[in-house]
């Protein structure tokens, strides 16, 4: 295959590409694509992946998802493992953004939905109530879009149940805010003292030039010298 052959075969081949890409986009503007900024759906817990509460408490498990796409008929579920145990604890649908969820399956009664689609929330977490020592395991919030060719997502957060939440000592944190506060008066204090000084120096310099040029005229003026009040005539009388 001769270079002019090759040549045209991979200009073909990538204005076809770009061609493709333009239609999937809706570019109006000729041979200009832009990408979308995301590109799949998308699950998130939150920050926190780990997480404690008192045993007899209640706990907000947080879930939420986002599509560029859009979503319909979008099925999601939260899911329970510990070391022993595997299980579906909630199972539900979204039918599109204008609808909130249904639960279809629900393995607990301790549990309720308590998030919402509408309003572009796309919130499905989850209440957990009357904790008790065996809930502490992984839960998994699981989104599964029809509309993106049943792409599935999932995000895991870590619940420990504990007999009491531990108090954090906070006092090495003091210390290091109140030695760094500390050294900042430090400088700040030592700054306003330099300026004070600067100040001061300044002044006295000028009051010194004032005495100079003072007693230098008083010293002219007893000598005599010209320029001085003593050379001065009286006026002539006509």
């Amino acid at each position: 295959m001769g270079e002019k052959e090759l040549s045209s075969l991979l200009g073909g081949g990538f204005r076809k590409t770009s061609a493709l890409l333009q239609l999937a986009v809706g570019s109006r503007s000729p041979g200009l694509f832009l990408l979308p900024a995301c590109l799949s759906l998308e699950v998130s817990v939150g920050k926190a992946t780990d997480i404690y509460a008192v045993n007899g408490t209640e706990i907000l498990l947080p879930c939420t998802f986002s599509s560029c796409f859009g979503f319909e008929n979008l099925r999601f579920w939260w899911s329970y493992n510990s070391s022993d145990t595997f299980k579906i604890l909630i199972d539900g649908t979204v039918k599109n953004e204008k609808s909130d969820p249904k639960v279809k399956l629900k393995d607990d009664d301790r549990i309720t939905l308590e998030g919402t689609t509408k309003e572009k929330m796309n919130n499905i977490s989850i209440l957990l109530r009357n904790l008790e020592f065996s809930d502490t395991g992984k839960y998994t919030c699981h989104v599964k879009n029809p509309k993106e060719n049943y792409l599935q997502h999932q995000a895991t957060i870590f619940l420990h149940v504990v007999d009491k939440l531990e108090e954090v000592d906070n006092t090495v944190t003091l210390i290091i805010l109140a030695v760094v506060g500390g050294v900042i008066g430090l400088l700040v204090f030592i700054l306003l003292v330099k300026k004070l000084i600067a100040f001061i120096l300044k002044k006295t310099q000028e009051k010194k030039k004032e005495c100079l040029v003072s007693s230098s005229g008083n010293d002219n003026t007893e000598n005599g010298l010209p320029g001085s009040k003593a050379e001065e005539k009286p006026p002539t009388k006509v």
